[in-house]
């Protein structure tokens, strides 16, 4: 009798088991909805479950090893369980956006990325929560309920991927599907104690250009390995998106596997981009072990300091943008939707054409600005992914019954250190470096490359995962 599988077995070491016969896709299947039966009731990671077709597709899979007349021939991630975040279609399940508003009809095909996914041989898990609209960096609402950390369900597992970030730190999913327009994929990251990229703009294709190119999909994952590999599944040219470019020519998985690199000019960000947000000293220390590990490795720390635009600037002209949200989403009772999200569409409704062209305008102007300072003095920043520790459930409704954008302003200090980099459009991930003793809470630090320079990213990340090893943490789940 085989051993029961360890639930947090990375995604590319499960793929590799299943090509070796070593274990089924459905045994894979099977554990984690088995995980999902035990924990979801307390940690509401999915949203939408569908073990039939689980089970079906694991089946399918199982299938495609026992006839491939060798492990070459199959897919790279066959049998790999993998949720989707509730922000695309999956065709045949309802998308509902997080939102009571929405409509529950199947969607009658899938997005881009859910297609490189199922191309890619994994087994589509079920839909994970998010915030309405993924407006806001937690889950706690009327559609969806409320998404609990792992390492401490009194908190939040930030957002708006919460159920991303749930599923892979409990051990639900090997990895986990994540979009990113404001620090989407990198505050759960952090949050969670897991590794979360997100990709240079146009890198990855949807079906549409989300908010003006400040989001973009990618994957939660527990390792370096996991995201690079998830990363060559993704970037791929597609010649129906006139913003794609050529598929890298090196795969970001050959890139972490060969020599990293030394000599680089490190930068570091611990102050907030936005004025008067203050930063918890321990996202501060967190930021300080990786400039001395990247030190230690050959690498120079330079004193060099990022040209950001002043607060007022990039604030006007980032919420601009984010006011539409929710533009696109087909309701089916517009009155449900929550209540700082109909503000938002409010104060989009009030500024003309004109207005907004100039919001965009200035944004590209502001990341220019920023990209042309951070090219000329660095390779790579550092910063705390998060400007705090994941906040108490319920923290972010503070002042929401007389302004409900409230929620908005008491989350800037999750997302102060991400949303600049989805202004500019630059490469950044976040991974699990420090851990805080006082609370037994993970801390992330955000890593910033240049435009299109995810394998510097990849390495430089995998040179800390080396330096301070993560794996072997896990939250106490009872």
């Amino acid at each position: 009798m085989r051993p029961p599988i360890d639930p947090f077995t990375p995604a590319v070491e499960l793929a590799a088991a299943i090509r070796r016969k070593e274990v089924s896709p459905v045994e894979v299947a099977d554990g984690c909805l088995e995980r999902m039966d035990k924990l979801d009731g307390r940690l509401n990671a999915f949203c939408h479950r569908a073990d039939d077709d689980v089970r079906k597709a694991a089946s399918a899979a199982a299938d495609a090893v026992m006839r491939a007349a060798s492990p070459e021939d199959l897919p790279p991630f066959l049998g790999v369980p993998l949720p989707i975040k509730d922000l695309l279609d999956v065709a045949g399940w309802p998308t509902t956006h997080g939102s009571a508003g929405a409509g529950h009809a199947p969607a009658a095909a899938s997005d881009p990325v859910v297609r490189r996914f199922v191309d890619a041989g994994f087994v589509l898990l079920g839909k994970t929560t998010t915030s309405e609209f993924g407006t806001l960096p937690f889950t706690e609402s009327e559609a969806l309920g409320v998404s609990r950390n792992p390492w401490d369900p009194n908190r939040t597992p930030g957002g708006s991927s919460s159920g991303a970030g749930v599923a892979v730190a409990s051990g639900m999913a090997p990895m986990a599907h994540a979009e990113d327009g404001g620090g989407s994929i990198r505050i759960p990251a952090s949050c969670n104690g897991l590794v979360g990229l997100k990709p240079t703009r146009g890198l990855v294709t949807n079906s549409t250009v989300s908010v003006e190119g400040l989001g973009t999909s990618g994957v939660l994952t527990r390792s370096v390995a996991d995201t690079a590999a998830a990363l060559d599944v993704l970037a791929r040219h597609d010649p129906a998106a006139w913003w794609s470019p050529p598929t890298p020519r090196r795969s970001f998985s050959t890139a972490v596997e060969g020599d990293m690199p030394t000599g680089l000019r490190i930068g570091a960000l611990t102050d907030s981009p936005i004025g008067g947000t203050g930063v918890d000293p321990v996202c501060a220390t967190a930021v300080g072990v990786a400039l001395r590990a990247l030190e230690a490795s050959g690498h120079h720390i330079v004193d060099t300091r990022l040209p950001l635009p002043p607060t007022e600037e990039l604030v006007a002209a980032f919420t601009t943008i984010w006011n539409i949200g929710g533009a696109g989403v087909a309701l089916a009772d517009p009155d449900r939707v929550e209540p700082h999200n109909r503000a938002l569409r409010d104060a989009a409704r009030s500024i003309d054409s004109w207005a907004y062209a100039e919001a965009v305008k200035k944004t590209q102007q502001l990341s220019r600005r920023i990209v042309e300072g951070f090219v000329a003095g660095f390779d790579l920043l550092v910063t705390p992914t998060m400007a705090c520790l994941p906040p108490l459930v319920g923290a972010w409704r503070a002042g929401t019954d007389d302004n409900p954008l409230m929620a908005l302003l008491n989350s800037y200090p999750m997302g102060v250190f991400t949303s600049v980099f989805n202004v500019t459009g630059q490469p950044a991930i976040s991974v699990p470096l420090h851990h805080d003793d006082d609370t037994g809470l993970p801390v992330g630090v955000q890593i910033v490359a240049a435009p299109w320079r995810e394998d510097l990213l990849l390495q430089v990340a995998r040179t800390l995962e080396l330096a301070h090893p993560w794996a072997d943490r896990r939250p106490a789940l009872g």
